[in-house]
Formats: C-alpha cells, structure tokens, sequence
C-alpha cells in the first residue's frame, strides 16, 4: 500500500462500502486515489440529498425552476442533467432537447416554443441546450440570419427579466472544455460503438470552428449577464468535479428550505 498518514476518519471511510469498492477495483492498490475518490462520492451524494429537498421544497410551494445547460458539444452537459435528476422525483421535472425547429415553428416568434417548455408551479425544466442556440451555434453554423440574430440578442435579456419577474427561478450553466479536451472526447465517441450515434454533423464541424464559437460565446457572455440572469461558467475538463459544482450552484442559488 502507499505510505499515507490516514486519520481515524479516513480509516472509517476507506473501511466502507464505498471506500473498499474504491481500493479494490484496481489490481494495483492506491490508498491516497482511493481516499479522494471515496470522500467524492461522499460528498456528491449528500448533495443529491440535498437535491431531494430543494426539489420537495419546489413542489411544497409551487415554484417554478429553469436551469439551462450550455457549453460546447461534448462538455458534459447531458452527463450533469443525468446526476442532478438521479433521485429526485421523475413526475416533477422534465428534461428539454428540443429538435430542429418545424416550419410552423420557424415562422413563430423565436422563444414561442421555448415559452411552450417552461415550467407548471411546482416542477422543475432542465434545457440541455436552450434559446441561447441563436447566441452561439446557429450563427455559428449559418442556421440563421445576421438580422435574426441581432433580434434575439435584443430581446432575450428583456425576456428572461420576464421570467424571472413572474415567480420564475433561472439559472444559466455554462460548461466550458479546452480545444484538446473537446479533441480527445470525439475520439473517444468515434472509437466506442456504443456511443458514435452522439456525434452529429455539427460535431464534425466544432474543432475547425473552434475560434467561430468562441468568438460568439464571448460576446454572448458579454450582452446576456445580467445582475437578475449571470452566468454561471463552469470548468468541465474533468468531468466528475464540473458535475459536483454544477450541483452546489443550483443549491445554493435556489433558496430552498426543509
């Protein structure tokens, strides 16, 4: 085993379940990786209960949450959707991917069926991607026009103040990745079988547009924070403590009580 000086309450903690699973799941024992790991799970999993009681204080009250998630592809947004509704109760909350617009919906005023989305009192809307894909990817990719653009940059800061004004909680997540990192996740989801239907045309483009995105993203960052609806930018090169963070942003911006 490696040298560590372990207190009492590590020895407790690598003794349990958790902590044995950690220590022997590898044939080359790690106390010190073992121990982190262990106090992660720990951790992680008070804070989903902590989940349970935000979303069961949500429900108790009638209030009503959005939480938008937005980073570029393949920075881990789905994964914290995934942990953040692990446990809470599936009848009041929704997750939100919303397709390529229809033509109806395209001749629509563009948040009309964002605003179709939101929630009842008492639940819970998670967007994995949200309204903010005119900020960033469709001006990016020619899926619109400078002039529709322009349009929703004007508007969007007013129409989140509207929310927000009608009882409405909003928080914006952005999960930021470095080029490299973005590089070594496609190739890990072209390599797996089990994963390749994640990657879409617009993945393909996402390396060679890098500083495309970029530059919009910054400009978004710059227009949309606002002292009523800022942005919460996470790091999210390692995947596990982008997830934890994410938890703890909604749960302490969420006056939640037991």
């Amino acid at each position: 085993m490696n040298d560590v000086d372990l207190t009492q309450e590590d020895i407790n903690l690598l003794n349990s379940k958790l902590g044995l699973h950690a220590l022997l799941r590898t044939k080359k024992t790690n106390v010190k990786k073992a121990l982190k790991e262990t106090q992660y799970a720990v951790e992680f999993k008070k804070r989903q209960e902590e989940l349970i009681k935000l979303q069961n204080w949500v429900i108790e009250h009638g209030k009503k949450v959005v939480l938008l998630f937005e980073g570029r592809d393949s920075a881990g947004k789905g994964g914290a959707i995934r942990r953040i509704t692990e446990y809470i109760n599936p009848r009041h909350y929704r997750i939100v991917a919303l397709n390529i617009p229809t033509e109806d919906e395209s001749r629509q005023w563009f948040f009309q069926r964002y605003i179709n989305q939101l929630p009842k009192p008492g639940e819970i809307v998670l967007f994995d991607r949200s309204w903010y894909n005119r900020a960033v990817v469709e001006p990016v990719n020619g899926f619109c026009t400078d002039k529709e653009y322009q349009v929703f940059m004007n508007q969007v800061n007013e129409f989140e103040k509207m929310l927000i004004d009608s009882d409405t909680y909003l928080l914006k997540l952005y999960f930021s990745i470095t080029k490299e990192e973005q590089e070594r996740r496609f190739n890990d989801i072209k390599s797996n079988p089990l994963k390749r239907w994640k990657m879409t045309s617009v993945d393909e483009h996402a390396q060679e547009l890098w500083n495309k995105y970029t530059k919009y993203k910054e400009v978004m960052f710059t227009k949309t924070t606002t002292d009523y609806a800022p942005w919460k930018i996470i790091d999210a090169n390692q995947k596990s403590s982008a997830r934890l963070e994410a938890i703890n942003h909604v749960l302490e911006n969420i006056p939640y009580s037991e």
